[in-house]
Formats: structure tokens, C-alpha cells, sequence
């Protein structure tokens, strides 16, 4: 039988607690502030993040984790596993995936699957905790990365930002795009398409926004098979929790979470985001009863 180590990285937003329990590694990304790299959820957590982020004169930049961690952390897990799948946020937006899979072939003694979720936040944090309960279940790497396949092509997500000045120093938007969408209101609607976060419709107002999200939302959670959600807020925990709570008593058969937009993401979108992500769960998927 194959053991099988499961690693993801810090943009999963996975909470300490659950990462430890099913013995899921994470690899942290870092902020950068005026030339100091910080280890996100490591040395700067995500309260703090928001704090530097309303004083700082220039906008931190983010950078992956470096190839040696993942050689030494590969080379760590090789005196105990046989195998290791790696989960990273999106290859469109961020070079982790590139970088643990040249790591990989580094390493001797364990055989590494990379797999890119091509999105970011819990989302990608429904895919490592599937994995680790099929590795503890003594799944093979392959078995799993299908299963990790079969979620992938069931889970969408949407969310709105509060400022638009981010998405343009980002790259996200043009100038004349950021202008009129400030005057006007516009709460552009985002999500993952082919890896990378654009804008999927543009929307007055934010509560018209959002509505359209919850209208996508309703369209697959309406047809009673078993969803995983996660309401994401950037430093808006009062409005996730009563939108989770509002989800959660009109969808039985949806179990929610809150999951949050930590500094790396909150880099690229800024603070007061709101996104809805979900899954909805194959019959066999273990996340079913996790």
C-alpha cells in the first residue's frame, strides 16, 4: 500500500487546527512590505495583514515559496511516505505550481503529483482535506488525483471587491476600466476562468452583485445533491457569518463554512471582499461526512 502525503499551500486558508488534524502540510507564500518578506499566516497573520495594509504608503507585492523549502520539506516526508500530492492555488496567478513541480523532480525516495486547483482560498482547501481522508484510507496517489479531477469540474466561485484600485494596480483592470467603475459603482463580479481571476459580469451597487451571486449560487444548490460552500471575507467576518447563516437555514442540503481572503489574496483584491465558493460533492466524495 502507497502512503500518501498530502501538502498545500498557504492560500488554502486552511485553519491551523483542521491542517493538523488530518495531517496536512502547509507551505506558506509571502507579503512583501517595503523589502521585507513575511511567511503569511506564519509572520504576519491575516488581522495584522489588513492593519499594514490601511497604513502602508506602498502596496506590498507577494511572492511564492522558494524551491528549497519544497525540496526540504519533499525530502522530510520521504523518511515516511512513499508518495506526496501537493494541492497549489492556481497556476494563472501565482508560480507555486511551477516551482513544486521542478522541486519534485529534485527529490529521490518519493514520488510527487502536483496538482494545480486553478483557484485559491478554501476551495482549494476542499481539495486537500479530500485527499487526506482518501490517503488515510489508504487511497493511491492516483485514485485520488481523479477524485481531486472530478471535484475540480464541480466547484465554482464568486466574489466582489470592494475597491477597484487594487484590480487595476493589479492588472486586473485598466485605468479608464478602475475610473468609471469608481464613479459609476460598478462592483465588477469575479472569478477563476482558464486560471485566471477576471471579471465575470459587472454589476451596480453591491447588493445587486450580490444577489447575482447568490442567484449562480441558487442554481446549483437548488437541485439537492449534497454542497460544501465557504463564504470568503476580506475582514468582514459580521457580514460572512450572517450570510452563512442565511445559506445555511435556506439550503438543507448545503453545509457552509467561513473561510477568509488572507494577506497573498487580499495582496491582489484589498480589504472588504465578499465571495461565495463551492463544491457540489460527488456521491462517493469524503467530504460528505467530514
Amino acid at each position: 500500500m502507497t502512503s500518501t502525503a498530502i501538502v498545500t499551500d498557504s492560500t488554502a486558508y486552511l485553519p491551523k487546527e483542521k491542517a493538523e488534524k488530518n495531517g496536512i502540510t502547509v507551505l506558506p507564500l509571502h507579503v512583501i512590505f517595503d523589502g521585507q518578506a513575511l511567511q503569511e499566516e506564519v509572520e504576519l497573520s491575516t488581522e495584522a495583514f489588513y492593519e499594514k495594509l490601511r497604513t502602508t504608503s506602498n502596496m506590498p507585492t507577494t511572492s511564492q515559496p522558494a524551491p528549497g523549502l519544497f525540496i526540504e520539506t519533499f525530502e522530510t516526508l520521504a523518511r515516511q511516505y512513499d508518495a506526496a500530492i501537493v494541492i497549489t492555488l492556481s497556476s494563472g496567478i501565482s508560480g507555486t505550481f511551477q516551482t513544486a513541480s521542478a522541486a519534485g523532480e529534485e527529490v529521490e525516495g518519493l514520488d510527487v503529483y502536483v496538482f494545480d486547483s486553478e483557484i485559491s482560498c478554501m476551495p482549494q482547501g476542499y481539495f486537500a482535506l479530500e485527499a487526506a481522508a482518501m490517503s488515510r484510507s489508504g487511497g493511491h496517489p492516483e485514485t485520488i488525483l481523479k477524485r481531486l479531477d472530478k471535484m475540480k469540474q464541480r466547484t465554482r466561485a464568486y466574489f466582489i471587491v470592494d475597491d477597484l484600485n487594487h484590480l487595476h494596480r493589479g492588472g486586473r483592470l485598466n485605468g479608464a476600466q478602475a475610473l468609471v467603475g469608481s464613479l459609476l459603482k460598478i462592483k465588477p463580479i469575479l472569478h477563476f476562468d482558464d486560471r485566471l481571476i477576471v471579471p465575470f459580469e459587472k454589476v451596480r451597487t453591491e447588493n445587486k452583485a450580490w444577489n447575482r451571486v447568490l442567484q449562480l449560487f441558487d442554481e446549483d444548490a437548488r437541485t439537492g445533491e449534497p454542497v460544501r460552500a465557504t463564504v470568503i471575507h476580506a475582514n468582514r467576518p459580521e457580514k460572512a457569518d450572517s450570510l452563512r447563516k442565511q445559506l445555511t437555514d435556506a439550503y438543507p442540503n448545503v453545509e457552509v463554512d467561513t473561510g477568509w481572503f488572507g494577506p497573498v489574496i487580499g495582496t491582489h483584491l484589498g480589504e472588504g471582499g465578499l465571495g461565495i465558493g463551492w463544491c457540489r460533492l460527488p456521491s462517493e466524495s469524503c467530504l460528505l461526512s467530514h
